[in-house]
């Protein structure tokens, strides 16, 4: 029984899928704030924040569940990826797609029983991630832009949810700045996070002919394009704040974030050492829940 719960958290990739699920329900609660204080609702619906929670995990499990399937051969190159269920021979890809299957559509019925839109970008989630994503990872360093749009609407989706019918005289014009920024910081974000785990796993990938770093290599100019858009997110992270829901705590701390973020991925550049690296990952990791937490405890205090 240990090993089939094993299974099925490497075949979902847990957590990922958890830290996809935190980080829209904290958009979810943003909205549902934001509703209170306009008198739209009583109080936070923590049923439809169950919901978004449940239907968020099985879409992302699906999702993930559908790489693997598609990259069950690939998976058996790599150190990192071969002792996953399926290239280890102990779950069949029938299995993993009827597992795919059931957890899509169990999601996206949850997700859209809160509103359409949700549902519809749930599947366009799992769409672009599985079936353009995935198979342009072999090919060209572009998969990571590709891979940055559903790895960013957890936020959207998250946000949207929050309105149930998104009937309009409850959607304010502030109301696409927030849903438009927490998108816009997750999709920066991931692109020197994306980089710095492909920098340190470039040996595994590899194996696999991925090529995921912006040259395909470990050069001066993936380590510059990755401080870049550490220095880019800095601005975007302070937008909150711009346009006057994020208060000054927030951008503070999002200042402090990006500071230390961008100083990692620039002794990156200097040094281009895989010890830089692993930092740059790591704060990666620390950086986006930070941020997304900070900015749920600004609402809250309001």
């Amino acid at each position: 029984m240990k090993q089939v719960f094993s299974d099925f958290s490497k075949l979902i990739k847990f957590r990922l899928s958890f830290t996809v699920v935190f980080s829209a329900s904290i958009s979810f609660l943003i909205g549902q704030k934001m509703q209170v204080g306009r008198n739209h609702i009583p109080s936070i619906d923590w049923g439809n924040w169950l919901i978004l929670i449940v239907g968020g995990f099985l879409v992302t499990a699906a999702a993930n569940c559908f790489n693997e399937i598609i990259e069950k051969d690939l998976d058996k190159l790599m150190s990192r990826t071969k002792d996953r269920p399926m290239p280890a021979g102990r779950m069949t890809t029938g299995q993993g797609l009827i597992l795919g299957v059931f957890m899509a559509f169990l999601g996206t019925w949850l997700l859209g029983k809160l509103n359409l839109e949700t549902g519809l970008l749930s599947v366009f989630s799992i769409l672009l991630y599985a079936f353009a994503y995935t198979p342009l990872k072999r090919k060209s360093p572009i998969a990571v832009f590709v891979g940055a749009i559903p790895g960013a609407l957890p936020p959207l989706i998250g946000y949207l949810a929050a309105f149930g019918s998104l009937k309009a005289e409850m959607f304010h014009e502030i109301d696409y700045y927030i849903a438009g920024i927490l998108f816009l910081i997750q999709f920066v974000w991931q692109f020197p996070h994306f980089w710095a785990i492909a920098w340190v796993l470039d040996d595994d990938y590899k194996k696999a002919g991925f090529r995921l770093l912006p040259t395909k290599k470990r050069d001066k100019t993936s380590a510059l394009l990755t401080f870049l858009t550490t220095l880019i997110l800095i601005p975007v992270s302070l937008l909150p704040t711009l346009y006057g829901f994020g208060g000054y705590y927030v951008g503070g701390l999002s200042l402090i974030a990006g500071l230390i973020f961008s100083w990692l991925a620039f002794k990156l550049l200097m040094n281009r050492e895989l010890a830089d690296a692993k930092k740059v990952m790591f704060c990666s990791f620390f950086y986006i829940p930070a941020v997304q937490l900070g900015l749920l405890l600004n609402f809250i205090a309001q």
